[in-house]
Parts: C-alpha cells; sequence; structure tokens
C-alpha cells in the first residue's frame, strides 16, 4: 500500500480553500492536523484529504466531519 504525503499547496488545491481557512478548520476539528515529515515540513496524507473531502461532497454535517476526524486521526496512531 502506498502511502502519499501531500504538501500544503496540494492540499489547498484539492479543498479549495485558503491557507488561512485550511487552518482555521484544523483548530475547529474539521480537517486533521499536520504529520511531520521533516524539521520544518508537514503534509497530509492524500487518503484523509480525500476522505475529508468525499464526505463534505456527501453533505456530512460539521458534527460528523469532527467525529471523521478524529477517526482519520487515530488511525494513524494504529497503522504506526
Amino acid at each position: 500500500m502506498t502511502h502519499t504525503i501531500l504538501r500544503l499547496p496540494a492540499v489547498l488545491r484539492a479543498r479549495g480553500r485558503s491557507r488561512s481557512a485550511h487552518y482555521l478548520d484544523i483548530q475547529q476539528g474539521l480537517f486533521t492536523s499536520p504529520v511531520h515529515i521533516g524539521l520544518r515540513a508537514v503534509g497530509w496524507p492524500a487518503g484523509e484529504v480525500a476522505a475529508l473531502n468525499a464526505a463534505r461532497i456527501a453533505g456530512k454535517s460539521d458534527a460528523e466531519v469532527r467525529e471523521l476526524v478524529v477517526r482519520l486521526e487515530a488511525a494513524r496512531k494504529s497503522a504506526a
């Protein structure tokens, strides 16, 4: 299984959000936190970005998206 990590510009393009809106979503629990890939570099797993976009497209509520974020971040820990 291949795991792709997307850097911020790719995530913003995929989401159609601005940088400030993206980080506000993270603060509000509406998007997963970044993964550290270097001393000063972060990214997001492509599967998480796709899952969260699919939830939004499906019309999921903010509460449902927050639950998805919790599940996705918990899956990171169990995959390690």
